[in-house]
């Protein structure tokens, strides 16, 4: 033991009798893209003398010896069509959030000023993250956990990713459900929320022609009006938010958000129980529909009254704002979470793609697709609020919102005043609905990859397992639809997905880019595509990145306020719970640490190696060729 198995003579002998036809293997691999060095092709090569165990050694020696043998598993699913892992990945990165939240951030800090920050971070940290998400999946073949088997130390990173995209699914579902109860709520001849009087409505509901520009000002903003019939219908007929008094007193779950909530797990259930070959096909409607919807509704808008006004406003330059701090964290946290790097979903998607598939150029091109959808998304969003706004004889600034308060009230009470309301209406719910749900199968498939990769009872029971990960989802998801659901949604918001995942992102990034080695990345990547990162993707990976994860690490932590839903601020408890969310995730990292250290064999020193070198390479640790502990390897680039 602790013998090196190549140095037996046996072994030896064979190699060199062998060679000339391992050398045809191999490049027979390169022409051909497939792993030819199997048991079943060298056996026929194989003397008859030689014993069992040898002719082990000699298959483990041929693909040792091989730079081309591909790892992972070789029978792993592939995507059908290219195409199908391009609009995955474009349906996951392109969500609610590129219609609610790019728009509103860009008007509100600077207009087309904001995109001199957006656009830096974008090409010194969101695409270089997002690139290397993708290199990691493709190579190796493996979900978000067991990817680590190139740092078995960072593997609970893995876990901490799995458990986030999990939390996320608790309560984007509910949206999801939210949307669909509005588009079932539109097939109408006069739209619920444009007047008053119906069941729902207080007393209070005023209409909205009557609040003109006389009574806002002083700071008062039109979308803050809560007596609006369109507020009314969002928080007492769709949240019967009225019927709670906070987040201590939720409430029996809504029926009719149940039935939304349970139709939506159907099609997510049915859309991933197959893996990709089922998701794969319903990405060519949910991840192309939105951009048909999006292009009719600017057609719409531009149309519009007041329409241009709105548009001005949102690309309006002021490059004053960039000396505001506050512009640039906008910017770093908006870049990261509009591509979607570290829920696992790209490393999980890029799986499986064929190893040889460049995702160099899918990383490039899945980015500025998303970065400019949320830039086209904000013309059809402006395009109305200006329309709005000319009609209640008010400023931009006075409608101006983002959230669910622009998708589920500021826009729907626009669109209902439009000839053909109910047409612009169902065409608008049908577009939030495929902008959900394609990126709520993105999370579903990374924690069922994930943890089907890691334990293979689960991948052998794919469909069972789908049924328990979507169904587990449902049961959490019906605290949010509560009375009082709306409180607990945005505590997971703010702290299931918040500094937890920028928190994981940058051990992922340490892990990869420090630990295993830019350098041994880079060659990974030689491999798979034939030629090696530029010297720029190097230093994004090493230094860049990382440093811009600790900086928005950071950033989020200090600016971190307690929760607050509009004027109801959360009891001080509801912030620890939220803590505890965001720990019970960012745990596994040390924990899984502290677990791997104290379960391999040997010294202190030799414990560590285990730790940090890839699984493919513990056989050096015995012959003390560590290449984690040379300063070579620390400096490399």
């Amino acid at each position: 033991m602790g013998v090196h198995p190549f140095r037996y003579r046996p072994v030896d002998y064979l190699g060199l009798l062998l060679q000339p036809r391992l050398d045809n293997c191999r490049h027979l691999s390169r022409e051909m893209n497939i792993q030819v060095l199997s048991e079943h092709k060298l056996s026929p090569m194989v003397p008859a003398d030689l014993s069992e165990v040898e002719l082990v050694l000699v298959k483990d020696l041929s693909i040792a010896g091989s730079t081309d043998a591909q790892p992972g598993d070789p029978h792993r699913d592939t995507w059908t069509k290219k195409v199908d892992f391009l609009l995955s990945v474009i349906g996951f990165a392109v969500d609610l959030a590129n219609v609610w939240r790019f728009p509103y951030l860009c008007y509100k800090n600077g207009g087309g000023a904001f995109l001199i920050p957006y656009t830096i971070f974008l090409f010194i940290a969101g695409i270089p993250l997002f690139y290397m998400e993708l290199a990691v999946g493709q190579y190796n073949r493996e979900g978000a956990a067991t990817v680590w088997k190139i740092c078995p130390v960072f593997k609970g990173v893995g876990y901490t990713v799995i458990a986030i995209a999990l939390y996320v699914g608790f309560y984007y579902n509910v949206i999801i459900a939210w949307a669909l109860y509005y588009l079932f709520s539109s097939f109408t001849n006069e739209l619920p929320w444009l007047k008053c009087g119906n069941n729902w409505n207080s007393p209070n509901c005023t209409d909205p022609l009557l609040l003109n520009s006389s009574l806002l000002g002083n700071e008062t903003f039109y979308s803050k009006f809560k007596i609006t019939p369109a507020a009314e219908f969002y928080e007492r007929g769709v949240l019967h938010l009225h019927e709670s008094k906070g987040i201590q007193d939720l409430g029996p779950p809504r029926w009719q958000l149940m039935l939304c909530l349970t139709f939506v797990v159907f099609v997510l259930y049915f859309s991933l129980w197959k893996g990709v070959k089922s998701s794969g096909k319903v990405v060519y409607i949910t991840a192309t529909l939105p951009y048909v919807v999006l292009f009719v509704l600017l057609i719409r808008g531009i149309t519009l009254p007041g329409a241009m006004e709105g548009i001005r406003a949102y690309f309006y330059i002021d490059f004053k704002q960039l000396n505001n701090p506050m512009v640039w964290i906008d910017a770093a946290t908006q870049i990261f979470y509009s591509l979607g790097a570290g829920f696992g979903v790209l490393i999980a998607f890029s799986s499986y793609n064929k190893f040889d598939n460049n995702c160099y150029r899918d990383a490039l091109l899945t980015s500025v697709v998303n970065c400019v959808t949320s830039f086209f998304s904000g013309f059809a969003i402006f395009s109305v609020l200006g329309y709005l706004a000319f009609r209640h004889g008010t400023k931009i600034e006075d409608v101006a919102t983002e959230g669910p308060g622009l998708v589920f009230i500021i826009y729907p009470e626009a669109i209902a005043t439009l000839p053909g309301s109910t047409l612009w209406a169902i065409i608008f719910f049908i577009m939030l609905l495929t902008l959900g749900i394609d990126s709520a199968m993105g999370g579903m498939e990374a924690v069922i990859t994930g943890l089907s990769d890691d334990f293979k009872v689960l991948k052998r029971n794919r469909k069972m397992f789908t049924m328990v990960v979507t169904f587990g989802t449902f049961l959490m998801a019906l605290l949010c639809i509560t009375n009082g659901g709306v409180y607990v949604l945005t505590l997971l918001d703010t702290y299931a997905a918040g500094t937890s995942i920028l928190f994981g992102v940058l051990i992922e990034a340490i892990g990869v880019s420090w630990f295993y080695g830019v350098d041994r990345f880079s060659e990974d990547i030689e491999r798979m595509m034939g030629f090696r990162p530029g010297l720029y993707w190097r230093l994004c990976w090493k230094f860049v990145s990382p440093a811009f994860l600790l900086f928005v690490v950071i950033t989020s932590v200090v600016t971190s306020r307690g929760l607050r839903y509009d004027d109801y601020i959360f009891p001080q408890w509801s912030n620890l719970v939220g803590w505890g969310v965001a720990a019970s995730s960012m745990l596994f990292v040390p924990g899984y640490a502290i677990y791997k250290f104290l379960t391999v064999p040997g010294t202190f020193k030799e414990r560590i190696a285990y730790c940090i070198t890839p699984e493919k390479e513990h056989h050096r640790i015995a012959e003390g060729g560590v290449r984690g502990f040379t300063l070579k390897h620390w400096l490399a680039i």
